[in-house]
Parts: C-alpha cells; structure tokens; sequence
C-alpha cells in the first residue's frame, strides 16, 4: 500500500476530508493509529536522507497547514484526494531536496548563518503567526512536539534553503537578443490581442421622475463641453455618478467581449480621444470616452520584449535548479520508503 493511500486508510468510515483531518490528528497514546501509517513505515520513517530520518510526524507538520486550501480548491472528494495525493508526493520530494540543498551550503566551512539573522526571523515569525505572544509560540511547539532547539534549527535550515535556492536562480539574468527574437518567432500566437480601449466614463444616475428626453439632454451637455476643448476626466470627476469618478471616470483598457452590446458597439467604432454620444439606459445615461486604441493582432516584438526576456530568465532558472537538484540527488544518499 502506498503512503498517499495509507493517508487515506480508513476512509471506509468517513469521508477523505474527514478521515484526512483525523490523520493530522495524534491520537491519545492507548488508541490504535487512525491512520495505520507504522503498517506501513518501520518506526514511521517516510525517509532517510544522508543522516536525517524524514518521519510521518514531519510530513504530517508540513502537509497539514495546506489542506485547508485544497479543501477550498477541491469541488469533489475525487479531486481532493487527487490534489491530496500529488501534494504528498512533492511535500516528500521538497522535503527530501531540503536536506540535501542543506548540506550542500555546509560542506563549505567558510559559510554560515549569523545568529542575529535566525534570531529575527524567529521574531518575525512569532508576530506574523502568534500576535508576538511568545506563551502562545510556545505552547504551538509543544503541541506539535517540537522543542525550540529543534524549531531554531529548522528555521536556520528553511533560510539556508531559500538562500540556496535563490543563489541558483539569480545566476540565471542574461538572455540574448537572439534568444528572444527567436522565442517570439516561435510563439507568436501567445501575443496576439483582441482590440482594446483604454476607457473613460461619465455616468448620470436618472432622476425620480426623468423622461428619456430630459436625461438625454443632461447628457448632451457633456457632449458640448467636450467639443468646446473641456477635457473628458475633469468632466468625469465634476459630473460622474459612478464608482471611478475621483479616477475622472478611467475603467482601463477593456476589450469588446468585457462590455455589454450597448457599450462596447458604439465604443469600438471610435478612435483615440472621442467620445460616444450619450447611451440611455434604465437607470442612467453614459458617455464613454477613448484615451487609447490596441487593435486586435500579434503585439510587436518591441511591446513584448521585457515580457519574453522574463519568461526566458524563469524558464533558465528553472532548468538551472532543476540540473543542480539532480547532480544533488545523484551524489546524495537518498531511500524513500
């Protein structure tokens, strides 16, 4: 039996959210495991790297603050147990690499962590988790069983892991132009946009009692204070009933398929710096105003260079980790149960 499925032992009984929560939660010391997991690891042990032994307590630690979210993210049990079994093998494998990316920054004598750093982050941590309450910090430990000793040293570890991982990334920062004409050529579908105006708007709420003619001649006066030079957002901010009017009515860019019929018909027939002539509706009339125009095609290279150099430096960071995981892995003792 598999360890995602001994997560899930018991589950006969109660439903895999249920059974899940019971797993996380030690049992008294005279009651049978809920989980079964020692059927399946001697002594609990998940796995042993170099000569740190990963046990069912630590992967239970780690997992359990992140079930609440695919709880969230799961529509079914089906899919939570899915999601549950893929978040237990990477949880494992993060595990696995922490301890060897560890090791790999300490084998260097010259390196290590000052004190007041770990200090901090602890400090940082008892704030961010625990109101600064330090009882409480406390009593959070010996719930899970973790002695401060323990906690300090898994700390200065997660900084180290980070440091590591953060170092083998930043060597990645350098993409050539020719690297990324060549990235655009390839992909160009991915850059195409649909047309788009950055929108303006001015909204007048009816009046109890207004006829279409009379808001239509309200509106029509923004109209006329356009054409003789006033400008649209000092408008917008002076007359607008809406929520943007301290933004002078500015919506962003919008694409045709964001607005309804009414709006987007006379708005896209327009060019940079008109306006609409007013549009009523039930409970308002609207003026709509073009700051800018991005018509529909494949954005130029020049628009999305900075987009593609940072795709390609993520995607180089990414294979340069991955290459540093795998030579970390193969020269490691690793033995995962």
């Amino acid at each position: 039996m598999t360890l995602r499925r001994l997560f899930l032992f018991g589950a006969l009984a109660l439903s895999p959210l249920a059974a899940f929560a019971q797993a996380l939660t030690p049992p008294p010391a005279t009651a049978p495991k809920a989980d079964n997991l020692d059927l399946r690891f001697a002594n609990g042990v998940v796995a042993v790297v170099e000569d740190k032994v990963i046990t069912v307590d630590d992967l239970r630690r780690e997992i359990a603050p992140r079930v609440p979210g695919l709880q969230r993210e799961s529509r079914n049990e089906k899919e939570f147990n899915e999601k549950l079994e893929a978040l237990q093998d990477d949880v494992i494998q993060e595990m696995v690499d922490r301890v060897l990316i560890v090791k790999d920054f300490k084998k260097d004598d010259k390196r290590h962590i000052p004190e007041s750093i770990v200090d901090n982050a602890i400090a940082d941590e008892q704030i961010r988790r625990f109101d600064g309450d330090r009882s409480k910090f406390l009593a959070y430990l010996r719930a899970i069983g973790m002695t401060l000793r323990d906690y300090r040293k898994k700390m200065e570890d997660d900084i180290i892991y980070d440091y590591m991982r953060g170092q083998q990334r930043k060597n990645q920062n350098v993409v050539s132009p020719a690297r990324v004409e060549t990235f655009y050529n390839e992909n160009k579908d991915h850059f195409y946009q649909d047309d788009q105006v950055h929108m303006r708007m001015i909204a007048l709420n009816r009046q109890e009692g207004e006829t279409d003619a009379q808001l239509a001649e309200r509106a029509g006066q923004i109209t006329t204070r356009l054409a003789a030079g006033e400008k649209f957002e000092d408008l917008a901010r002076t007359l607008s009933q809406d929520s943007k009017r301290a933004k002078g009515g500015d919506w962003g860019w919008q694409r045709k398929s964001d607005l309804k019929p009414e709006f987007s018909e006379p708005l896209f027939k327009l060019s940079k710096d008109q306006a609409t002539a007013p549009i009523l509706a039930p409970e308002a009339a609207y003026v709509l105003f073009v700051e800018e125009r991005k018509f529909a095609g494949v954005q130029p290279l020049a628009e999305v260079r900075d987009q593609i150099e940072r795709i390609l430096v993520n995607q180089m960071a990414r294979d340069s980790e991955n290459r540093w995981l795998e030579r970390l892995r193969r020269n490691g003792y690793v033995r995962i149960y």
